[in-house]
């Protein structure tokens, strides 16, 4: 089945090859990096055989197919490099191979990285990149299933591992009925590199074999100290040292309602009680949206500071004499999350009451800051499940229960959050002991 699977699939690219140059153009016309080096998008790479023989026995291949899968990968891939492997990294979006080039421009500039297109799905473009870069073994970051990656990895010889992987729920409910035929493509990987417990259980019960727990590669991401000094010091500027703050953090479109519910509730709780009102920290998630959304918080009668309004980097020592405290300092700026983070006591991070889901609550679980979201978890599953099975997480329904859960104010001791990060952290490390591991199994001596 699944041979007869793979050949379809090939016919079906190779026949559909114009339809994919149409789409390539197409995006080329508005970001004319889709289009450039088209020949690595058929197994095309120049003249690769001087770093391929350079660096025996041949370089690690990283498949990060855009933006985040290349983040996560950072510091793995800094750890291969600086261990003295070469690494081969492989792309489908313009996004991902930038960050590849603008990150590792020295090593690039070395020789000791290439960072390519991934080749169309056919076995004839998968050879020609075999052939120029005979890779060692791949790491396929996150869970891409490319079909005929897995099986010309295979057909070569290269171990292909799925790398800081996991399995939502979805996708498993979704998988396992008909054919199962991602199942089955699955099992031709050499072997996994997940993120906990639970996804390995996961993958073993669809048949994947040769599993080892690594951790999540995103909780070794650098945290910036600078920026999180300056937030501390932010709290204490604004004059909230002695209050409670509460940092909503990336809030998209249509949560505003929920989030504003959550404020009134809280000012009249704390105002009939004559108690300070906590400081909000409220950052949308894209620019477009912060005058609309900071119209909307005056509209309530809320004051308001906004970032933007402040000179210069996110440095207090920079803005003056501080203003009278107001109810939500916000933050309409972009690459300050982790100020805005390390001000709060409590975060609440949105999309999660929005069906596209929640966004990222590793970074402020790093910063050692409980975090509350909304019912749409499913973009998040991983850290998300193993989070609030520890109780460092919590999910709520809509805006009267995180109205009440705020105003309960449940927080879980730091002890607890820091052994959860910690359980989860040093992935780097963890992934490169288990590698020659993994090896061994498909590779006995």
């Amino acid at each position: 089945m699944i041979r007869a699977f793979l050949l379809l699939w090939s016919a079906l690219w190779t026949f559909g090859l114009p339809l994919i140059l149409l789409y390539l153009w197409r995006r080329g016309r508005k970001d004319p990096a889709y289009t450039a080096h088209l020949a690595e998008r058929f197994g095309r790479y120049g003249a690769p055989v001087n770093f391929r023989r350079k660096f025996a026995p041949g370089p690690v291949w990283v498949h990060a197919v855009s933006l985040g899968e290349l983040r996560s990968a950072v510091p793995l891939i800094r750890a291969l490099l600086d261990r003295g492997d070469t690494v081969v990294t492989t792309h489908f979006t313009p996004a991902g191979r930038g960050e590849a080039e603008r990150v590792f421009a020295a090593d690039i500039a070395a020789d000791r990285l290439r960072a390519v297109w991934v080749p169309l799905e056919t076995g004839w473009a998968y050879r020609g990149f075999f052939r120029a870069f005979q890779p060692s073994y791949g790491l396929v970051m996150e869970i891409e299933i490319w079909p005929r990656m897995v099986a010309a990895a295979r057909a070569h010889g290269v171990p292909l591992f799925m790398c800081n992987a996991q399995y939502p729920s979805r996708a498993i409910t979704r998988d396992s009925k008909g054919l199962r035929l991602r199942q089955a493509v699955m099992r031709g990987f050499a072997g996994a590199l997940v993120k906990s417990d639970l996804q390995r259980q996961r993958f073993a019960a669809v048949g994947v074999q040769n599993i080892a727990v690594t951790g999540e590669l995103r909780f070794d991401q650098p945290v910036p100290p600078a920026l999180v000094a300056a937030g501390q010091a932010a709290r204490v500027w604004i004059g909230a040292q002695d209050r409670r703050v509460i940092t909503i953090a990336s809030a998209i479109e249509d949560e505003d309602a929920t989030y504003i519910h959550a404020i009134h509730a809280l000012r009249a709780d704390h105002t009939a009680n004559a108690l300070p009102m906590p400081l909000i920290v409220y950052v949308p998630r894209r620019p477009e949206r912060f005058n609309e959304v900071a119209q909307a918080l005056a509209d309530e009668g809320f004051s308001t500071l906004r970032r933007s309004s402040l000179p210069g980097t996110f440095d207090p020592s920079l803005w003056g004499a501080s203003p009278a405290i107001p109810d939500i300092f916000f933050g309409d700026s972009l690459g300050e999350m982790y100020g805005y983070l390390a001000m709060a006591d409590q975060v609440i991070v949105g999309g999660g009451f929005n069906p596209k889901g929640a966004h990222n609550i590793s970074e402020a679980l790093v910063l050692g800051k409980p975090v509350i979201t909304g019912p749409h978890t499913h973009t998040i599953e991983y850290p998300f499940a193993e989070a609030e099975a520890a109780g460092v997480a919590r999910s709520v329904p809509d805006a009267e229960r995180l109205a009440a859960d705020l105003l309960a104010n449940r927080q879980p001791d730091a002890a607890r959050i820091a052994a959860f990060v910690a359980a989860h952290s040093d992935a780097t490390r963890k992934t490169l002991a288990a590698i020659p591991q993994l090896l061994a199994v498909v590779r006995p001596s």
